[in-house]
């Protein structure tokens, strides 16, 4: 079999374990727009390994596509407690004008919990520079605020215009056990690395609500450079157990790839692969 090369991160799909909920929650938290509600049959779903079908509901954050699917089946709830350093941790960023007005639009949905300690964390210029505030959605999956500062975000970025308060996704990042194991299975589908940190101090603690965190934070960006991958490798003593989680488990969150080229032949099936550490990447024709 020929490798399949991706093009770009096209959006991101959410276990749920009531669609509707969670949908209401990406509205009202974060102006996402309702797009399509469809059951889906067992038929369609063969890349998924779950018996039945699901109800998905899309919707679009920024630029981007975040899908819901509630299965027939139902797996298991998010694990909780869940460290940050653990593999299954997995979130993305959605990237904010102004991060009082994020918080405030907020604060009036109902059913999150904030994972940072002590609100927003500036985090230095080391790491980046940006503003920064990590919570759990209703079902229990981690997200991000994120605000660049002034005049120093990507040009994605600046370049939206409006008085959009959120917007769009810039990155999904993912908790991997060993940096360049990781580096190698992603450059075969197409990434590639465009910037490392090394992440630690008190505001990364608050961040993440933990002590004394050491992280090596590695960007990998495929043709499209936006939303791009972080992989995150937590040095510690500890390794926590590696997960795999079914389709229909709530941790089970899925990057959704396009895919370019001739190389492998999709058709019109949707092909799950899984990384080395567990996560779900989900290539699309």
């Amino acid at each position: 079999m020929h490798h399949v090369r991706a093009h770009r991160i096209a959006g991101f799909g959410l276990t749920s374990a009531d669609a509707a909920r969670l949908t209401e929650f990406y509205v009202t938290a974060f102006g996402a727009r309702f797009v399509s509600m469809q059951h889906l049959t067992e038929t369609r779903f063969e890349w998924v390994g779950v018996r039945g079908g699901a109800l998905r509901h899309t919707l679009a954050l920024g630029g981007e596509m975040v899908q819901i699917l509630q299965f027939d089946t139902p797996g298991r709830p998010y694990p909780d407690p869940l460290l940050p350093e653990d593999t299954s941790f997995q979130h993305f960023a959605v990237v904010v004008k102004d991060m009082d007005l994020a918080l405030s639009r907020l604060q009036r949905a109902r059913g999150w919990r904030p994972i940072s300690i002590g609100g927003p964390q500036h985090l230095p210029q080391r790491s980046g520079g940006v503003t920064a505030f990590k919570f759990r959605d209703p079902d229990g999956h981690p997200l991000e605020l994120l605000a660049f500062p002034e005049n120093t975000a990507p040009p994605r970025w600046q370049q939206i215009s409006g008085d959009g308060i959120f917007l769009g996704i810039d990155h999904s990042a993912i908790c991997v056990r060993d940096t360049a194991i990781s580096i190698d299975f992603y450059q075969t589908l197409g990434f590639a690395c465009t910037h490392r940190t090394f992440n630690h101090g008190a505001a990364q603690a608050n961040l993440d609500g933990i002590q004394n965190p050491q992280v090596e934070v590695t960007a990998m960006s495929l043709d499209v450079s936006t939303p791009h991958l972080e992989l995150l490798c937590y040095l510690s003593d500890v390794h926590p157990p590696r997960h795999r989680w079914s389709s229909n488990d709530l941790a089970a969150t899925r990057i959704m790839m396009a895919t370019s080229g001739e190389a492998y032949d999709l058709g019109a099936a949707q092909r799950l692969v899984i990384d080395p550490d567990g996560h779900h990447l989900l290539l699309t024709p």
